[in-house]
């Protein structure tokens, strides 16, 4: 989980467009994020079945 300090920090406006840190806005972790949805892979999974995101649903086969 991310400090709130580096929450704070990617949403500032970087001198260079090349430093942006893409962030899940749930819980702030940089590292897997998916641009499409604005979460990372973990808050994804969990929201998913719970049916917080529409149009994705749970595959099974």
């Amino acid at each position: 989980m991310a400090t709130q300090a580096q929450i704070a920090k990617s949403k500032k406006e970087p001198k260079f467009s090349s430093r942006k840190i893409n962030r899940c806005f749930k819980c702030g972790r940089h590292r897997g994020y998916m641009r499409d949805f604005g979460v990372c892979r973990i808050c994804f999974r969990e929201m998913v079945p719970e049916g917080i995101i529409p149009g994705v649903k749970k595959s099974s086969w």
